[in-house]
């Protein structure tokens, strides 16, 4: 049977036991129904984990008690950024759980004209809060051991420019093919993706403009949470380790 993984949200390092986050408690207990004496994995997002056992559970609480320390990474060696347009709940959940599980290094999402969701800064925080849980859930299901910076939602126009590396513009009417470009030297790839409806002809423009270079996936024009997986999916074939 596959050991549980769980993240701790505080530095592992030097402890011998430690006491669950109310997350990690309600999936090992409440979910997984782990009893004392089961086996566990921990990271804490820095690199490498711990092998432990659930020593104690209690009602609304569970110990831990941290072995020894595995420096096992499965890091990509391809740093992708992905730029991905704010879409509707669920959409935007399935497309960070997903790029998270593929090797995605950043995520941003991105208030564009054609953005069905519109955030203010309390619901932007909230929302920033549960796509951070999502991305914690899927390290703990893929085996990943660094956390994925999730970062606040922001504007298009100001995320065109810091970025280093091929810059990636989907565009399923006008782009070449991801085969036809050279590998990133630097191992770092941005992407950006719209939402439903896609980015409208002003955005695409702008990003050209700052250097992004259209690129489609086929003849097919696919949803915005199915794309960010499609490119993923083909840049750690090409030039990552899938």
């Amino acid at each position: 049977m596959r050991i549980p993984r769980l993240f701790h949200p505080q530095p592992l390092a030097g402890l011998e036991r430690v006491l669950l986050s109310d997350e990690a408690f309600g999936h090992a207990v409440r979910v997984l129904r782990l009893r004392e004496g089961d086996p566990l994995r921990l990271f804490d997002g820095s690199g490498g984990e711990y092998t432990a056992e659930l020593e104690r559970v209690e009602r609304r609480e569970a110990w831990v008690r941290i072995g020894a320390f595995d420096a096992v990474e499965r890091e990509s060696p391809l740093r992708v950024w992905l730029g991905q347009g704010l879409s509707r709940g669920e959409r935007m959940e399935i497309a960070i759980q997903k790029a998270v599980e593929l090797g995605v290094s950043r995520i941003t999402p991105l208030q564009v004209a054609r953005s069905v969701v519109r955030l203010d800064e309390q619901k932007a925080r909230k929302r920033q809060a549960r796509w951070n849980e999502v991305a914690v859930a899927a390290c703990e299901q893929s085996g990943r051991n660094r956390l994925p910076t999730i970062d606040p939602p922001q504007p298009l126009g100001s995320w065109l420019t810091p970025h280093d590396g091929p810059r990636l513009l989907l565009d399923p009417a006008d782009g070449i093919r991801l085969a036809d470009l050279s590998p990133p030297e630097s191992g770092q790839v941005s992407v950006l993706v719209g939402p439903e409806g896609g980015l409208d002809e002003t955005e695409r423009a702008l990003a050209r403009q700052h250097g992004w270079q259209p690129v489609r996936l086929g003849p097919r024009v696919l949803r915005t949470e199915t794309a960010p997986l499609a490119i993923l999916a083909a840049l750690q074939v090409l030039w990552g380790d899938l």
